[in-house]
This record gives C-alpha cells, structure tokens and sequence, in this order.
C-alpha cells in the first residue's frame, strides 16, 4: 500500500495556475497577501495596479510578482479586466483573483483549484460569512452585514444559486469561463463582480462556494456606505437586464457570447 504525501493529489494535475491581484495603494498588505500563497501551488502571481500614490509597484517588483501598472486609474472592474487579459495570455488553465489587502486567506488557492480541477465547480468564490457571529467577531461593520446578507439573497432567488457570499474577493475560475463569458464589456466599476456571476450563470457555468477566513482592519480595502448603495442598485439592474436576457426580450451584449467560445449557446 503506497501512502501519499499531504500534496496530493499531484499538483501537476491541476494544470497551470495563475493568480491575479487587482492592486491598488496595497503597500501595507502586500507583503503579508503574498506569503500566504502557497509557492509550489501557483505557477505566476500577476499584480495590475491601478495608479496607487503609494510603493505598491515597487514592492512587488522586489517581491518578484509579474507587475502591471496602468498609467490611469481604470476603476475596479478596468483593473480585473488587465488582470483577465493578461492570465490568459500566459496560458493559465486556473486563475485565483485575490484582493492584495490582506483580508482573505489565501491559503485555501490549492483548495479552490483542486475543485476546478475535478469539475465540481466552473466559477468558485470564497465565502466570508459562515456564521453571523463569526462575521460580526471579525470586524465586518453590522451595516455591511446586513446589506451583504440582503442582496445575497436577492441574488440567489433571482439567479437560481445557493451562494453564501456574492461579494467576495476571492473568486477562482476555469479557463473557459474567462475564453467564453465577455467580461471585457462589462463597466470598470464594482458592479464588474456582480455582472461576471450573472454572465457565469447565464452560459451555464457552475458556480460554488468554499469558507474562506477573512481579516478586517484598517488597511483592508473597502468601499464606504454612499459607493455600497451604489453597488447595491446597480447589482439589482444587473438582475433585471440577465431576466430580459434570459426570456429573449433584450440582447444586452454583456450576454452575448466571445465569438471565439467553445461552448454552446445558451
């Protein structure tokens, strides 16, 4: 009887795994995001910052991460955009995008890729919220709570899931979803998250969750009350316009698939 090693199954298996970091004044954390990624898990660490007034570059220059720097400031969603563009480029089978704020473990990367792996899940997001105690001891604000919780659940109904958290900042996905879901038309805003899981639903892709423990502090990124309101109600558009969609009424072109996919129609 053979007894395998606490890697297996073989990392080879997995294929290559990349993971993208949209950055943005993420000096303080960087450092501490980066070595918690498990090194003989990931193949390259791809960092887009979008224009920080801070060292971010040049510590992850120094960190030796594949570094990207927009001469603008592009938005969020501009900034995974790079990130997306640039995973594919280098030939990434998996790609983990993970906030460089330090607030999600990134220790579970060979867990997420692992259930890409096996074909479990298509989309996999990292859920914050296991208890409400737990979330509430964390630090997570009683307000954001309570918001998160709500649109939550708006978005399970409306799209069919059974998500514990739609508003992670870990998300792992297959290759095929960034080759067939066009995400480049998507806004540059944060509303990119929330139109990115519509799209994954819409061509049939399968979605899940995993716990991921997560930190809040000071430096952790985070957007402010009036933005969270902002998101909310753009998250709900996205809902109505994937129902038009969905019944034939509007072809919106955040629905209509890459002309380079491989998979079917929807």
């Amino acid at each position: 009887m053979t007894i395998q090693s606490e890697k297996a199954p073989k990392r080879e298996l997995v294929g290559r795994v990349v993971v993208v970091m949209p950055a943005y004044n993420a000096e303080k954390t960087l450092q501490r995001t980066v070595d918690d990624i498990p090194e003989d898990w990931v193949d390259e660490i791809i960092l887009v910052d979008d224009c920080s007034s801070d060292g971010t570059v040049e510590l992850a220059k120094s960190l030796g991460l594949t570094v990207i720097a927009h001469e603008n400031n592009t938005g969020y969603g501009g900034n995974q955009k790079s990130c997306y563009q640039r995973a594919l480029e280098v030939g990434a089978d998996v790609v983990v995008m993970i906030h460089p704020d330090y607030q999600y473990d990134a220790r579970v990367i060979p867990a997420a890729a692992e259930i890409l792996r096996l074909g479990i899940c298509d989309v996999l997001l990292g859920s914050r919220i296991r208890t409400r105690r737990e979330a509430l001891e964390g630090g997570m604000p009683a307000w954001k709570y309570v918001a998160n919780r709500c649109l939550t659940l708006v978005e399970n109904v409306s799209l069919g899931q059974n998500l514990g958290d739609f508003h992670s900042g870990f998300r792992a996905y297959r290759r095929e979803v960034l080759e067939t879901i066009p995400w480049e038309k998507n806004t540059d805003d944060f509303a990119f998250d929330s139109q990115f899981l519509a799209q994954s639903v819409f061509f049939d892709f399968k979605l899940g969750d995993i716990p991921v423990p997560v930190r809040y502090f000071d430096e952790a990124s985070s957007i402010n009350f009036t933005r969270c309101v902002k998101y909310g109600c753009t998250t709900l558009w996205v809902l109505l316009q994937y129902w038009l969609a969905k019944l034939g009424i509007v072809r919106y072109e955040i629905f209509r698939k890459n002309a380079a996919s491989k998979k079917t129609e929807a």
